[in-house]
């Protein structure tokens, strides 16, 4: 099979995620390098196919198709007839172009897109429906990920529909145009099983960034005394039983003209059987005191292949923590407690965060991570907690906060480290 063209490709995440999903391309052998808003990297087709299937935590993978400078309308049309908008065009379906202008004299958005979709329907002689929108902020891939379709990530397929849906991105900075084709179709954080949800969904990009960058091991328990619909628990068992969080979707890449199926089902055929060979006993308790949540996170669990790994009750915090007691081999207690901006108010909440923070003072192994918004509410755990990451969830800016590891001499005494 011939080798496929060497492309520039970028992994857009949210904010403050760049560098995990670094990680997660330097553990795939590819060489990235972080920008604000993603990680930029070289390769191929099955590169770009490896990308969608394996990475976690990015939102959506595009490929850059050019690069030029345009400070007139003539410019940009002549240069945008000149991209080989064949290749990445299904052929039949809806085009759709989003353009974004920021300190160009190309100020004029929806002028930008409709020159574009100008010289699309040129390249297909109008073969397929051309849809244009203006885009939001600064940077269109980050916006994705971060605010507009962030809480869309609830129920429904992944499968792409029976009409196909291509996304082309234009950004015009200081005059100088760029012009990606994202590659995933659906944001990457709908995996497929997540088909039921919370009063406050978490992403599955999200809980996956909180267990990376937690360090939580597949041989260490794993405790989410609220977990809602079950995003955490599963993020980490999908990532300890080695499953691809992309092997049961679909991406836009399937309806190019250049796909090449035989190479996918050979990558996704490998990834199928390294999960298979793949034996591990996990430890992971998934709890809430809703019952609905907990009937919703174990059907989530089964439809992402993980049902026989995570253990979901029904509990009340209090209970949960308990499991502290005589389990012989501590872990984490991951968790994204109510921090008052949308389930309440965080007067209310001081206590929740108290006992957290009371029980782990005594429980030797054992360490907390939480996802919060509220630096005075993680400080009432009285735990030397320090931000790994920050970002923003559901329009929320937030932090995660993880324990340090603690010498067993320390765990009577622990001092605040958060503010």
């Amino acid at each position: 099979m011939p080798s496929s063209p060497i492309n520039e490709l970028f992994a857009a995440t949210a904010p403050g995620l760049e560098s995990i999903a670094l990680g997660e391309l330097k553990r795939l052998g590819i060489k990235g390098k972080a920008e604000a808003g993603g990680v930029s990297f070289r390769g191929d087709a099955e590169t770009m196919y490896a990308a969608n299937l394996w990475l976690r935590t990015p939102g959506r993978i595009v490929v850059r198709l050019a690069r030029f400078h345009a400070n007139t309308f003539h410019e940009l049309e002549r240069r945008a007839k000149r991209v080989a908008w064949g290749a990445f065009i299904p052929g039949n379906g809806t085009v759709r172009v989003r353009a974004t202008c920021r300190k160009s004299r190309l100020y004029h958005s929806d002028a930008v897109a409709e020159r574009v979709l100008a010289a699309i329907s040129l390249a297909t002689a109008g073969a397929v429906r051309l849809e244009s929108e203006s885009g939001v902020g600064d940077d269109s891939d980050q916006e994705d990920v971060s605010t507009r379709e962030a809480d869309a990530s609830v129920a429904g397929s992944v499968d792409g529909g029976a009409t196909p849906e291509q996304l082309l991105v234009v950004r015009i900075v200081d005059d100088e145009c760029e012009i990606s084709a994202d590659t995933s179709g659906q944001l990457l954080h709908r995996r497929g099983y997540r088909q039921e949800i919370g009063k406050a969904p978490l992403r599955e990009t999200l809980a996956a960034a909180m267990v990376l960058a937690s360090g939580w091991k597949p041989t260490e328990s794993l405790i989410d005394p609220l977990c809602g619909s079950g995003t955490i628990a599963i993020e980490a068992a999908l990532l300890a039983r080695g499953i691809a969080p992309g092997a049961r979707r679909r991406f836009a890449f399937m309806e190019w003209p250049t796909f090449e199926k035989e190479r996918w089902d050979k990558i996704l055929g490998n990834a199928h059987d390294a999960a298979a060979g793949r034996r591990v006993e996990l430890d992971i308790l998934g709890a809430d005191r809703d019952g609905g949540a907990i009937e919703a996170a174990t059907r989530n669990a089964e439809r992402a292949g993980v049902g026989g790994d995570i253990r979901f009750e029904v509990q009340p915090l209090s209970t949960s923590l308990q499991e502290l007691e005589g389990v012989q081999k501590p872990g984490w207690i991951l968790a994204n407690p109510p921090y008052g901006v949308r389930l309440g108010e965080p007067d209310s909440l001081g206590n929740l965060y108290a006992k957290l923070g009371s029980r782990l003072k005594s429980a030797e192994g054992w360490r907390l991570g939480i996802l919060t918004s509220d630096v005075a509410l993680a400080r009432q755990t009285g735990l030397p907690l320090r931000a790994r990451f920050s970002t923003r969830n559901g329009g929320i800016s937030v932090a995660f906060l993880a324990q340090e590891k603690r010498l067993a001499a320390e765990v009577r005494a622990p001092k605040s480290a958060v503010g």
